[in-house]
């Protein structure tokens, strides 16, 4: 069974940083592309960045040069470095991989940044 859960989000003043955590179990994480969303309070979910499984990086406009996406297949974790935080970056985040033709996301960790 495909699970996830992220972890580290918080509130944060604009211009702090976050660092979010995303465990993976039930893949083989190695092979997996991995991103993380989020769905800020009435819009929609929307790809903030992506790890493929060779370690190719892909982000949102808004949020390049801000946030890195990393990961570890030792501990099957990837992460999201957040810098310079602004407002408009509070959401929930949430981290997704696709199995079987299936999109599997977890809880999610809210992210609120306080101007």
């Amino acid at each position: 069974q495909v699970r996830l859960v992220e972890s580290g989000g918080g509130l944060v003043q604009s211009g702090g940083s976050l660092r979010l955590s995303c465990a993976a179990s039930g893949i083989n994480f190695k092979l997996y592309t991995m991103d993380w969303n989020r769905q800020a309070p009435g819009k929609q979910r929307e790809l903030v960045a992506r790890i493929t499984n060779r370690h190719t990086t892909t982000y949102e406009d808004s949020v390049k040069g801000r946030f890195t996406i990393t990961r570890d297949n030792v501990w099957n974790r990837v992460y999201l470095q957040m810098n310079s935080l602004k407002p408009e970056d509070t959401g929930v985040y949430y981290c997704s991989t696709n199995h079987s033709a299936r999109v599997y996301r977890g809880q999610g960790t809210q992210v609120t940044v306080s101007s």
